[in-house]
Order: structure tokens, then C-alpha cells, then sequence
């Protein structure tokens, strides 16, 4: 069996007597029943996943998986190529968003090159499990094989399994590709059947004339390859990405693993709408990081029924939206194992 087929195959649904048993919890703690909202929900979630009355969150990582996009060179961005390479080096080095917020967070980077278009030096930090270098631009033809689909899911599962083996209560996905909102625009399209023009924003900050060659881009590659909503793997191959493909196993091979996966932004709704078209069963295990202000990922979470933990008004990608939801999922947590019981702090639960 594949590595694909066995993860789909070992991922199994939350655990609902852990579930229950927060939620009782929840409701004899010292304050009035459902006053601390999300984070109440959150911690039932994580008790599911981790399958145990009392979640933890000490182990934390964000993957942050970079890749290089043909469809790059037709104008839909506003920074070169080049940048994608340059922003690995600066993850590496600790200087980015993403190492700051995830320092605070006390999450480790890992950071994947799936396929940039040039070699990264050896550095601490680094997986390289290069499927190509770039994909294909998805306006002339398909950005990759269906073999590298599969590929570049497996890698992805590969990671996410490794952590898990060093110790992991939750995952941040992340990305980093210049012109990366193009293909993940024309995956929610053809998920959620929107026109172009309703799910494609400025990503990188475009003007008007680059949105413009944007959705014309996403239009044409919608109507070159037409890919099938409901085979993930024709999506990813037909117009999709390298570093989308690799976070839709990260969500795999975490749900797989009882681990929690925290979806970023944009790239990663489009990686998790990857991962939900080979199985539903996935996404119970996600947890909106955060709401862009990337157009198309409102529509992408609804499609997925997810509700973002945060709304910052943020479009950076990397993981960063991730990192700071992972700090209120540890404290949904702590919450549930740290606060008093009204029996413990010999405080009335009597309602006047």
C-alpha cells in the first residue's frame, strides 16, 4: 500500500468520550457556562484529536514548505522569482515573521523545499525533498504530473511523520512561493465553482492591471486543464503547486498521527481543500489559524466549515497566521487542566 493510501486509511474520526468529558469539565470550572466561547470549543476539539480528557500543547512546530510556479512568469505577481529562494535563506537565518511569532509561540521551523527552482545550501533546519524545480505554468498545461502529486503529498506526510516522532501536539502549516495565490486561486474556484473574479486577490499587492492578468491567468487555467473538484489529486497536478501539494499531507500525516494541524492563510486553505477532496475525514483535525484578506479564503473556509481563530487583517503566508492561533489553542488548553473547579475554589455554581 502507498504512503498516500495507508495515511487516508489511519486517519480516524475525533474521540467523542473525550470530547464529553471536557465538555463537562467546562462546565463546572469557575466562571459561567460557556463565557470563555472559542477557547472552550477548542479545548473539546483538541481533547478529540489527542483522544484524552486533559490536551496538551507543549510540542509545537510550524512547516513552512516552499516551491517555485511556472505561471509566475505571466505577470501575477509582484515580486520575482527570485525572492522564494531569498525568503528560504532569511527562514534558515531566524530573521522573518515567521521565526519571530513562532519564538514566542515556542514552536521550532522547520522549513521544506518541495521545489524551488534553484538549490538551497545545507542548513540546520532544511529538509529538501525537491520534486522539481518549479511547477509548469497552469494557464499553458498542467503544473505537474499526477506522479508528483502523489509525490509531493508523501513528502509532505514524510515531514509532519518525523515531527511527530520528536514529540508534536500541533502544526502550523506554512508556505512560501511567489505567485503561489494564482494556483491556490484556481483550486478554491474549482472546489467551490466561484468565478475567478470572486476567489483571486493582489496577493503579493499587484495594481489593477496585474489582478487583472491574475484572474485572466486563473480563468485560462480553469478552462486549459479542467480539474476535477472531487479527485484532489487531479486538482494538485492539474493546477496547483509543489509546496500545496506538501501541505495537504501535512494535514494527512498529522490527522494520521492524532496531531492537530493549524491552517494558515490563503496557500494553506488550497493545500487543505487538496487534503479534504482525498478524504473528509481530515478536517475535523484543522483549526483555522486565521482569516486573509486573500479574497478567496473566506470561500475557502466555508467550503471546509471552518471558522478562523483570528482576523488581523494579515496576507504574509509563511505560517505566521499559525503561529500566533497556536498560542490561543495552547491556552484553550491550559485552561482546561490549570483553572479551578467551583468545588475546588469552594465557589457557588448556584445560578440566582
Amino acid at each position: 500500500m502507498s504512503i498516500l493510501a495507508d495515511t487516508i486509511r489511519s486517519i480516524s474520526p475525533l474521540d467523542g468520550e473525550a470530547m464529553a468529558a471536557v465538555s463537562a469539565r467546562q462546565s463546572i470550572l469557575t466562571k459561567p457556562q460557556g463565557s470563555l466561547g472559542r477557547l472552550e470549543e477548542l479545548s473539546i476539539q483538541m481533547a478529540g484529536i489527542q483522544r484524552r480528557p486533559f490536551p496538551t500543547v507543549r510540542h509545537k512546530a510550524i512547516i513552512t514548505i516552499a516551491g517555485d510556479h511556472g505561471v509566475a512568469r505571466e505577470g501575477v505577481s509582484a515580486y520575482p522569482a527570485e525572492v522564494t529562494p531569498q525568503m528560504v535563506l532569511n527562514f534558515l537565518r531566524g530573521g522573518a515573521a515567521i521565526n519571530v511569532l513562532a519564538r514566542m509561540v515556542g514552536a521550532r521551523v522547520v522549513v521544506v523545499d518541495l521545489g524551488v527552482a534553484v538549490d538551497i545550501p545545507p542548513a540546520d533546519g532544511l529538509v529538501v525533498r525537491k520534486i522539481g524545480y518549479g511547477t509548469a505554468s497552469i494557464v499553458r498545461g498542467p503544473a505537474m504530473t499526477r506522479e508528483q502529486a502523489v509525490a509531493s503529498i508523501e513528502a509532505g506526510i514524510e515531514v509532519v511523520r518525523a515531527e511527530a516522532r520528536a514529540g508534536l501536539d500541533v502544526v502550523g502549516t506554512g508556505d512560501m512561493g511567489i505567485g503561489n495565490t494564482t494556483p491556490s486561486a484556481a483550486i478554491v474556484a474549482a472546489v467551490t465553482g466561484l468565478p475567478a473574479a470572486t476567489v483571486t486577490g493582489r496577493g503579493t499587492g499587484v495594481d489593477d492591471a496585474g489582478l487583472s492578468r491574475k484572474i485572466a491567468a486563473v480563468e485560462t487555467a480553469l478552462a486549459v486543464n479542467r480539474p476535477d473538484p472531487n479527485d484532489g489529486l487531479d486538482l494538485l497536478a492539474k493546477v496547483g503547486g509543489f509546496e500545496i501539494g506538501g501541505i495537504a499531507g501535512v494535514i494527512l500525516g498529522a490527522a494520521a498521527s492524532g496531531v492537530a494541524v493549524v491552517v494558515d492563510g490563503f496557500i494553506s486553505a488550497a493545500g487543505a481543500l487538496v487534503a479534504a477532496a482525498l478524504t473528509p475525514q481530515c478536517v475535523p483535525y484543522m483549526i483555522a489559524g486565521h482569516r486573509s484578506v486573500e479574497i478567496g479564503h473566506a470561500h475557502a473556509l466555508a467550503h471546509l466549515g471552518l471558522a478562523p481563530v483570528v482576523d488581523l487583517g494579515m496576507r504574509l503566508g509563511e505560517g505566521t497566521g499559525a503561529a500566533i492561533a497556536i498560542g490561543i489553542v495552547e491556552s484553550a488548553t491550559r485552561i482546561v487542566s490549570e483553572m479551578a473547579t467551583f468545588a475546588d475554589a469552594g465557589v457557588s455554581d448556584k445560578v440566582s
